[in-house]
């Protein structure tokens, strides 16, 4: 199945009414026009894939091999790459300009970002136990548990305190409610993993929706 996408940024959450009045919760993603840095191809790199590059940054901030990258595209460096397998090769060319226009309003697509990072916490935030007796001298009260039984190994899969979030996510099957060509923006009904500010990608829907 032929796939398309767009890289952009996460701005916020807000509200849309539609044409009968239903109040819909919607995600606004800055897409400003992706650029096109390098097409991929099964001869020269052993898969097919087209490779976007989203929001400038200082040449500073660059080395020289990544100054040469996007110089192929005639472009400035930037500051999140991504690659979109599974498109039409034909449609792109390095340099090409890939912008919200790209998807319309009612088109199904998985977004992918990285969720907010948590730090470290227990069992009862992390893996929403519930906690112990608060009294009586049980002395037991926020700790992970049992371990399992005495074979002098916890078993994989055990639920334990750790790091939290900062994970990357795909939240498939989104619905995009409205596209803004004017001002690079698409709206996805609900919300999309990351904190505001934050790189995603959006792609066609990999999964049919029945």
């Amino acid at each position: 199945m032929t796939r398309k996408g767009i890289l952009g940024k996460k701005v916020g959450m807000t509200q849309v009414f539609t044409d009968n009045g239903e109040l819909i919760p919607v995600t606004v993603i800055e897409a400003e026009p992706n650029v096109v840095l390098q097409v991929k191809t099964v001869e020269t790199d052993g898969y097919e894939a087209v490779q976007l590059g989203f929001d400038d940054k200082r040449e500073i901030l660059s080395n020289k091999p990544a100054k040469g990258h996007v110089a192929k595209a005639n472009t400035a460096p930037k500051r999140f790459i991504r690659e979109i397998r599974n498109v039409e090769l034909g449609d792109y060319q390095v340099g090409d300009e890939v912008k919200v226009d790209t998807f319309a309003a009612g088109d199904v697509v998985d977004v992918t970002g990285v969720s907010k990072g948590h730090g470290y916490q227990g069992n009862i935030k992390k893996n929403n136990q519930s906690r112990g007796p608060e009294t009586h001298g049980s002395r037991y009260h926020r700790v992970a548990g049992s371990m399992g039984s005495i074979i002098n190994r916890v078993f994989k899969g055990k639920p334990l305190p750790g790091r939290m979030g900062n994970n990357t996510v795909t939240m498939q099957n989104l619905e995009i409610v409205r596209v803004d060509t004017d001002k690079n923006a698409i709206l996805i009904k609900g919300n999309v993993p990351g904190s505001k500010h934050s790189f995603v990608t959006i792609r066609s829907a990999v999964k049919t929706v029945k």
